[in-house]
């Protein structure tokens, strides 16, 4: 039984949405994660929402999974050879256009699965937006800041956590091993002085003891899209525990938008 849009006819689509079949939007990015994982980390958000939609059938709720949506917002990573970024008040439209296909033929059970930080504030903006037209309630899953509050809690190392390494590495290695290069995984390079002082971390600078917010590029903050100290540390089994959370967390949603969505 497959869970994929794309693969099925439109009567089947249709069917299991009028049945109650919650559609699952997943969205990543295009940009650099250093030398040893793969550019398409949508990839990765799109096997995690199929996989709790497979989840969601187990427990009794049936759930559909959109085309992902390939491209972050313009952040950090614009200029980044092969990337594609969209400007911010596009990729929230197109996050709004997209829920809005759903709710225009009576869908109103929709989970956001999102695999980019950038992509944070237009899947909420989007949200917001949605339930002041149509009232519509839609939770958004936002992978890489719950896996990142879960790292440590599930052995992982500081020194792996960051840009190019955890989580996002050790989830790619788990559930995409077939791109990724972890022979290639090197320590982080050093950073240039920014106004003065090297950066604290993706987009902020420290005076007298305060961060301040500033626009950066990935090459100031994490040359060659490496920020973590030392990503070596990555690996599938810590990635594995990673994304038993996520799926399981995900798919307990589905079967709360199945009750309680109207």
């Amino acid at each position: 039984m497959t869970h994929r849009i794309a693969e099925l006819t439109a009567p089947e689509v249709a069917s299991r949405l009028a049945a109650g079949a919650v559609a699952i939007l997943p969205m990543g990015s295009l940009e650099t994660h250093g030398p040893a994982l793969p550019m398409g980390d949508y990839l990765v958000a799109e096997e995690i929402a199929l996989r709790i939609a497979a989840g969601a059938l187990v427990a009794g709720a049936d759930a559909l999974v959109a085309p992902p949506i390939p491209f972050g917002g313009e952040d950090f990573f614009a200029g980044v050879a092969g990337g594609v970024t969209l400007s911010i008040p596009t990729l929230t439209a197109v996050i709004e256009e997209t829920a809005e296909a759903f709710l225009r033929i009576g869908c109103r059970r929709i989970l956001i699965v999102n695999g980019h930080a950038g992509t944070i504030a237009p899947a909420e903006a989007a949200a917001r937006a949605i339930r002041h037209r149509h009232g519509a309630i839609i939770p958004s899953l936002h992978l890489w800041r719950e896996a990142g509050r879960l790292h440590a809690e599930l052995g992982g190392g500081p020194e792996s956590f960051g840009h190019g390494g955890d989580p996002v590495a050790s989830v790619t290695m788990h559930l995409r091993p077939d791109l990724c290069r972890p022979e290639a995984a090197r320590v982080r390079g050093a950073t240039g002085p920014y106004l003065g002082t090297p950066p604290t971390g993706f987009g902020a600078v420290r005076s007298h003891g305060v961060d301040f917010a500033v626009p950066m590029w990935v090459e100031e903050v994490a040359p060659g899209g490496v920020a973590a100290p030392d990503p070596r540390g990555a690996n599938a089994v810590h990635g594995a525990a990673l994304a038993e959370r996520l799926i399981a967390a995900g798919a307990a949603m589905c079967v709360q938008l199945r009750d309680h969505a109207p």
